[in-house]
């Protein structure tokens, strides 16, 4: 700051130096006003920044951009700056809070609720086996409201070339509604095949509740995707944002990443699929990697609430109509599988709360852990439990995609991998196409699932659901799925990564400078 206003005193000496009649002073009062707007703007984002605790490297990276970019800097700062969260998430934290009300006041034996209360009752688990009693016990006291719930079944799909047929399908024999939410979906033939469904069950009857990010969906919203859906009896589209320049919210980080759907209240789908055709086998394109999950049992009625809490949330749609026997019928046990859901979102009951899990269930590994995201810029606790893990003799296998549709991403993750192949950490990076799948398997006992990617967007930004699994079944299923990822990969040495271009050391070391603002 002491440089820029030497500057614009040099640059005043320069003309007082000059005729009179050669100064320009319009000019010289526009570069007051630009000066004056910078350092303003300059001077409010630092002390925005320092004003509540945050981490030092994210506040540092936003003070610099706010003094080297001026008014684009703050700009980004406003739409975007990583630790406004909790401000904005009071509104959703408010609507969550009034339908928690609303549905605990419907539990009474005569009310609609009462069949929600006997399930969580009756089917509530304690596990058997000592090591999953425990960590179940820690994760509890990170989530109390989502109990984990016996007598459900868990299947695992690769891509969308099995999950869109197992998920339409089942939209086919929907009867009473089908409840979706999405972070993407195509102006294609993979979306508007979905939509087109869809609104062929509206037509018969069916409620359809459609929720979409409207960040994640921009491409279909400005290519007016929905506008030939919009209007069909029993057929609603709503679209997800917590930014609303009139309502003076600017903040375009709060995305909400969930992938849910839920037919007739008996079915599930969850994971990191989203609705475009990028997901399925094309002549020439070998479908994007990933894993989906279908769920039956009790746990469907903790999606379906998961759901109907965001629906609430844009829509203040009545209480009384989503809290509904017929979207919470009776569901008899269907399978062995333990299940917890895990919702995590920039609300107060919810902050960190997928980061908390994560931590814990490196702690908890004694074997093996297997991990996998399409994005690695975890925060330090979760650095530093990967390293503790592999250096307690845990077998640590972390798998990430070789080229990454987001190259900045990309980079930075790579710029932790000397820390973490020198703690003993095995990377594995697995060749195109990209690979956006996400799973984390402890010790062959628990199996993390979702939405959620290890990276400070979903650990601290988005809205995120996951699963935590405990059912031998399911989870040598889902390993046979990442041992046959892990044998296409090629492995990370750490003498041969050393000796990488220093070109690439350098642009790794900035992308991950820039980490908090990605």
């Amino acid at each position: 700051m002491i440089a820029f206003f030497l500057i614009i005193a040099s640059d005043f000496e320069k003309r007082i130096c000059m005729n009179v009649a050669d100064i320009s002073w319009p000019s010289t009062l526009w570069l007051l006003i630009e000066a004056g707007l910078h350092v303003t703007t300059f001077v409010l984002v630092s002390y925005h920044c320092m004003k509540t605790p945050r981490e030092a490297t994210s506040a540092l990276v936003w003070i610099f951009s706010a003094w080297a970019f001026p008014l684009v800097g703050p700009l980004f700062y406003l739409m975007f700056g990583i630790n406004r969260m909790p401000q904005k998430g009071w509104h959703k934290q408010r609507a969550d809070n009034a339908l928690l009300a609303e549905r605990e006041a419907r539990e009474d034996e005569a009310l609609a609720m009462a069949y929600w209360r006997t399930v969580h009752e009756s089917l509530a688990a304690t596990p058997s086996d000592p090591f999953i009693r425990e960590i179940d016990a820690v994760i509890h006291t990170i989530i109390p409201h989502h109990p984990l719930l016996g007598g459900n079944q868990i299947q695992v799909w690769v891509d969308g070339d099995e999950a869109f047929p197992r998920m339409m399908d089942a939209i086919r024999q929907a009867t009473h509604h089908v409840h979706i939410q999405t972070f993407i979906i195509g102006n294609d033939p993979v979306g508007r095949a979905f939509l087109d469904l869809l609104a062929q069950k509206a037509r018969q009857g069916v409620n359809i509740r459609f929720l979409f990010d409207q960040f994640g969906c921009t491409k279909a919203v400005f290519s007016r995707l929905f506008s030939a859906y919009r209007g069909i009896p029993n057929f609603e589209i709503v679209g997800w944002t917590q930014a609303n320049t009139f309502k003076r919210q600017f903040q375009f980080n709060l995305r909400n990443h969930r992938k849910i759907m839920i037919v007739d209240g008996n079915v599930a789908f969850t994971g990191g699929i989203n609705l475009h055709q990028e997901n399925i086998t094309r002549p020439g394109h070998p479908p994007i990697r990933d894993y989906h999950f279908e769920m039956k049992g009790a746990g469907v009625q903790e999606l379906q609430y998961t759901f109907l809490r965001d629906w609430y949330f844009m829509t203040d749609e009545n209480p009384e109509v989503l809290l509904n026997t017929a979207y919470f019928p009776h569901l008899p046990p269907v399978g062995q599988a333990l299940c917890r859901v895990i919702n995590s979102g920039p609300t107060e009951d919810e902050m960190d709360v997928i980061a908390d899990v994560f931590f814990e269930c490196l702690v908890f590994a004694r074997k093996q852990v297997l991990a996998v995201t399409p994005y690695f810029v975890p925060t330090s606790d979760l650095l530093h439990g990967f390293r503790s893990a592999a250096r307690r003799g845990v077998d640590v296998r972390l798998l990430v995609p070789e080229k990454n549709n987001h190259f900045y991403a990309g980079m930075a993750g790579r710029a932790r991998y000397d820390e973490l192949l020198s703690a003993g950490v095995r990377i594995y990076e697995r060749p195109p196409p990209f690979m956006h799948a996400k799973a984390l398997i402890v010790d062959d006992s628990l199996a993390l699932v979702g939405s959620a990617n290890l990276d400070i967007r979903s650990l601290r930004l988005n809205y995120e659901t996951n699963l935590a699994v405990f059912d031998p079944v399911f989870i040598q299923a889902l390993k046979h799925v990442v041992l046959s990822d892990l044998a296409q990969s090629a492995e990370i040495r750490l003498e041969p990564w050393r000796r990488r271009p220093a070109h690439r050391c350098l642009l790794e070391n900035f992308c991950h400078l820039l980490s908090p603002m990605l």
